[in-house]
């Protein structure tokens, strides 16, 4: 180290004056103590090994405090945002996985808020004055809208596909085609979680076609189960062959075998009523006669991450006696969100115009393209005239695993300015508040309308106006 690096090093500041300095500013009352010095000696530790990179004839004679400043402010700043946060999903893709599934209708938020705030009747029967149960608050409502004998919710699908294996065939064989082997998020697959449910897989036919015969051909003594498992996230076409649900309940019926569908996202809305592919409902599977049906709560449903299984009583309350059911039980809010949820279903319009997901999946592209058409005027107006707003039709998708084949027609804002490429463009609008999520295609920046939420329009032209106006930003 030479003279020049010294007599810089010499120029910072000590941690109890940058803490002092930082007390007498709002950001630094606000953080906890013991996190604004680890922050100030982070950044300091930061600094002096900058400065020590430094080439000699570089170094300046005098250390920048008000540099060092702002870097600390940002860095409390971001020490203060909590890491699980919203954003702005402009992705055109409705229900994603990786940006949390299904946005909330307003009731269900609005419920989730009001318990969270106060007890609850959670686990107490205010009828019999002593404790209840938490399975009691969705059965009643589950059971009207599908007409199941019984009901149960559990932490999502793959705990109600686990719990199921687990209680009613640990150690046995379960039948399923080995086209309906599924792997769903995470690389979870159906034959691993089978595995670990105690469950022994006895997969049946090709992958491309499986008949009846095939199915019975393969009942035994250690037969406890045959399955279906819908497959949501995918479609095998072509010279193909599968079981009805109906043809599978009948055979079942024959040999005393419970049947089980794993619906995976679920749905109480026959959407080719609106244009959109048939996905079989929780409803029409039930109708067959099928012992459970499985589904998601936060997928087609649009409501909290839960799995519900729905069917025959004498296999629900076999369920509901596993001790898994205590380990894999919701919490008092999941049941608060999805009550809420449930109770729109009673009405199908209002359904359809209440919760998000079912909005977004059913809005004309005549309307999405009106709202863009709407952004781009009036982020035109608030950016200068080198950044070209144009409007661009675009293919939007459902998502979460559901109805792979459909292409949702949709419009998105394409952003374009000389001397930013779209990739950086991207990464900047992730570290915006809120974040908004984009996506990139033939190198231009695709934010597409259908997927974002009307509230959060004003939001959305705010932080994009203010990203564009400070070329620095990304540059």
């Amino acid at each position: 180290m030479d003279d020049a690096h010294r007599q810089l090093l010499r120029q910072l500041p000590k941690v109890d004056e940058l803490i002092e300095h930082f007390r007498q500013q709002a950001i630094g009352r606000q953080a906890p103590r013991r996190v604004l010095t680890q922050v100030i000696r982070q950044v300091l530790e930061q600094t002096r090994q900058r400065l020590l990179a430094w080439p000699s004839a570089e170094v300046p004679a005098i250390f920048d405090k008000v540099g060092l400043w702002h870097e600390i402010a940002e860095q409390l700043a971001k020490t203060q945002r909590p890491h699980l946060m919203p954003l702005i999903n402009a992705s055109g893709v409705i229900i994603h996985t990786n940006l949390g599934r299904s946005p909330l209708a307003e009731a269900a938020l609005e419920q989730i808020v009001n318990v969270a705030r106060h007890y609850s009747n959670l686990e107490y029967d205010l009828a019999a004055g002593q404790r209840g149960s938490r399975h009691s608050h969705l059965e009643h409502i589950l059971r009207e809208l599908t007409g199941a004998e019984a009901a149960l919710v559990v932490n999502n699908n793959a705990g109600a596909v686990f719990l199921t294996l687990n209680t009613m065939a640990r150690g046995r064989e379960v039948i399923v085609s080995r086209g309906q082997l599924v792997e769903i998020g995470g690389s979870f697959r159906m034959p691993d979680v089978m595995r670990a449910s105690g469950a022994i897989l006895r997969e049946v036919g090709a992958t491309n076609k499986t008949h009846l015969y095939d199915y019975e051909n393969a009942i035994g003594p250690e037969t406890a189960m045959l399955m279906k498992v819908h497959t949501s996230n995918f479609r095998i076409t072509g010279f193909t062959k599968e079981i009805g649900l109906a043809e599978l309940v009948a055979l079942g019926q024959k040999y005393s075998l419970p049947v089980v569908e794993d619906l995976g996202s679920g749905c109480f809305i026959d959407f080719s009523r609106y244009g959109l592919e048939k996905e079989p409902t929780v409803t029409e599977a039930l109708a067959t006669g099928v012992d459970l049906v499985l589904f998601s709560g936060d997928k087609l449903l649009g409501g909290p991450q839960a799995g519900l299984a729905v069917g025959n009583k004498i296999y629900v309350d076999q369920l509901k006696r596993n001790p898994l059911t205590r380990a894999l039980r919701p919490d008092k809010l999941t049941l608060a969100g999805l009550e809420a949820t449930l109770r729109l279903y009673r009405d199908e319009p209002q359904a359809l115009a209440a919760i998000p997901t079912l909005r977004m999946l059913t809005q004309p592209a005549g309307e999405v393209k009106r709202r863009a058409q709407s952004l781009a005027r009036r982020l035109r107006r608030r950016v200068a005239p080198e950044t070209q707003i144009s409007l661009v039709p675009t293919v939007a998708r459902v998502g979460g695993g559901s109805l792979p084949q459909i292409e949702l027609p949709s419009w998105a804002l394409t952003l374009v300015h000389p001397g930013w490429p779209a990739h950086k463009l991207d990464r900047a609008l992730h570290e915006t508040t809120p974040p908004v999520i984009g996506r990139v295609e033939h190198q231009k920046l695709l934010l597409d309308v259908r997927t974002i939420l009307p509230e959060d329009e004003a939001t959305f032209l705010t932080v994009l106006a203010g990203l564009l106006r400070n070329s620095e930003a990304i540059s």
